[in-house]
């Protein structure tokens, strides 16, 4: 049981998808792709945006104001 758990811990940097070389200037492009933002559809980050502050507003999250009802 100790030698999994050994292998195991060990098999977590090796695992990983960190990489020690920089991204290339050559590479840049491929992650400025829109997909591979992290909300690719801002009309639909926006409104999930607007919903949780619609909800989050009513128990006092980021900011104190708006009753939770959405009409903000």
């Amino acid at each position: 049981m100790k030698h999994r758990l050994l292998l195991g811990l060990l098999m977590v940097p090796l695992a990983s998808a960190c990489s020690l070389q920089p991204v290339q200037p050559w590479q840049r492009g491929h992650l400025a792709r829109p997909e591979m933002a992290w909300e690719p559809d801002p009309l639909l980050a926006a409104y999930r945006r607007h919903v949780q502050f619609s909800k989050e507003a009513a128990t006092g999250g980021p900011v104190l104001g708006g009753g939770g009802c959405g009409c903000n």
